[in-house]
């Protein structure tokens, strides 16, 4: 199976709004990943609205080519907008107030009343649901009888692990996790934290089928262009 490279452009938009301006546009920005190869389009609308906003959210969905997967909290709200909006897939994620980024994967279980009816009523509306959990069986079975389509495995513990031994835990509990998820029958997507030097073994684990990365390619791209750097992470997950 060909892995796939979702662009997260969150970091385009924490540009333009820094100046509060129209540049640099992340629209334009999808345009560029997507003739540089990327699979799919990724942006987070955060309640605090610090970079993307509803209106980017509204444009991508009707100009670019690419399919667009919103991250976004299951609160009462961000359903709403997502049923109005209509991204191809959806991914809940854990806000907190005044988080740099996000922390971890969200605290799943099966009893979860308001993540069970966010997933109904996005699944109703055709839109596709992904959960951000941590790579742990109980995560995994949660999101599952919680009835979401996919999971995506936290990848912050195994990116940012410095010693050779957490590294190598790390990736063998991503590998447990993804092997679970594909028996009970889950789309797996993998990310956070990944860059040019450790996204590669994730990529190499069977099953996993997208790998979402937006902050080392953003970064990257100030330096070589920004098709340049998606088509570099695209070469460096599928050679």
């Amino acid at each position: 199976m060909r892995i796939k490279l979702g662009v997260n452009i969150d970091h385009v938009a924490t540009q333009r709004e820094a100046r509060k301006g129209v540049d640099p546009d992340p629209v334009l920005a999808a345009r560029a990943c997507w003739e540089a190869g990327a699979d799919m389009i990724v942006c987070h609308l955060r309640r605090d609205r610090r970079h993307v906003q509803d209106d980017d959210v509204l444009r991508l969905r009707k100009q670019s080519k690419l399919p667009l997967h919103l991250e976004m909290s299951s609160s009462v709200e961000m359903v709403k907008l997502a049923l109005k909006l209509k991204p191809q897939s959806v991914c809940l994620v854990p806000e907190r107030s005044g988080e740099l980024t996000t922390e971890g994967g969200l605290a799943v279980s099966d009893g979860d009343k308001v993540l069970r009816k966010a997933i109904a009523d996005l699944k109703k509306a055709g839109i596709e649901v992904s959960l951000f959990v941590e790579p742990t069986a109980d995560a995994v079975r949660a999101a599952k009888k919680l009835d979401a389509d996919t999971v995506e495995l936290c990848t912050t513990a195994y990116a940012t692990a410095s010693i050779p031994a957490k590294v190598k835990a790390e990736l063998e509990a991503l590998q447990l996790a993804v092997y679970l998820a594909k028996e009970m029958g889950l789309n797996v997507h993998a990310g956070h934290a990944l860059d040019y030097h450790n996204a590669r073994p994730v990529a190499e684990i069977p099953g996993v089928e997208t790998l979402n990365i937006g902050f080392a390619i953003i970064s990257r791209a100030m330096f070589v262009g920004l098709k340049t750097a998606v088509a570099e992470m695209k070469k460096t997950i599928t050679s």
